[in-house]
C-alpha cells in the first residue's frame, strides 16, 4: 500500500514538473504583460506565477482530463483581475514600468488584450472568464489595440528660434 502511494506521488511530481517545464515560461511572460513590469524586473509577475503554479499543483489530481495549462491560465487571469483594483485602482500604489510594451493600458485592457491576442482565447471564453458581455470584451480589445498601434503624441522640444503663435 505504502509503495503504491509513493509511486503515485512520484508520478504526480514528474507529471507536474514536466508541465512546469513546458508552461512556466509562457505563463511568466503572460503575467509580466499583465502586471506591466519590465521583463528583467518583474517581482509581481513572479509572485502571480508562483501562486498560479501552487494552485495548479493543489488541483493536479482533480483535473481529470482537463487541460492543466487552461486551468492555470484561468487562475492567473482571475487572480490578476481580483488584485488589479488594489494594485492599480483606487489607491494607485503600483505604476506600470515605462519599459513594458503594455504600460499605456489600464489593467482591464491589458487583461483582455493578453487573453485575446497573446493567449488566443476566444472572445466568448474571455467574456465568460471575466463575467463581461462579449460586446464589451470586443470593444475593450479594439480600444486597447488602437491605443498600442496609435499612441498619443507627447509634446516634443521646440526648435530654437521658433516662436509660439499667440492664442
Amino acid at each position: 500500500m505504502r509503495d503504491r502511494q509513493l509511486a503515485r506521488n512520484a508520478r504526480r511530481a514528474r507529471e507536474f514538473e514536466a508541465f512546469v517545464a513546458g508552461a512556466a515560461g509562457r505563463l511568466l511572460h503572460a503575467a509580466t504583460l499583465l502586471t506591466a513590469e519590465a521583463p528583467d524586473d518583474n517581482p509581481r509577475a513572479r509572485r502571480l506565477l508562483t501562486r498560479t503554479l501552487a494552485h495548479t499543483y493543489a488541483r493536479w489530481d482533480r483535473l481529470r482530463g482537463e487541460d492543466p495549462y487552461d486551468c492555470a491560465r484561468q487562475y492567473l487571469a482571475g487572480r490578476f483581475a481580483r488584485t488589479a483594483w488594489h494594485q492599480y485602482g483606487a489607491f494607485g500604489r503600483t505604476r506600470p514600468d515605462p519599459r513594458s510594451p503594455l504600460a499605456a493600458l489600464a489593467p482591464r485592457e491589458r487583461l483582455i488584450l493578453v487573453l485575446r491576442l497573446y493567449e488566443g482565447v476566444a472572445e466568448q471564453q474571455t467574456a465568460a472568464l471575466l463575467g463581461l458581455p462579449t460586446e464589451r470584451v470586443h470593444t475593450v480589445c479594439d480600444r486597447a489595440t488602437a491605443t498600442l498601434l496609435h499612441p498619443a503624441r507627447t509634446a516634443g522640444p521646440r526648435a530654437v528660434g521658433t516662436k509660439v503663435a499667440p492664442s
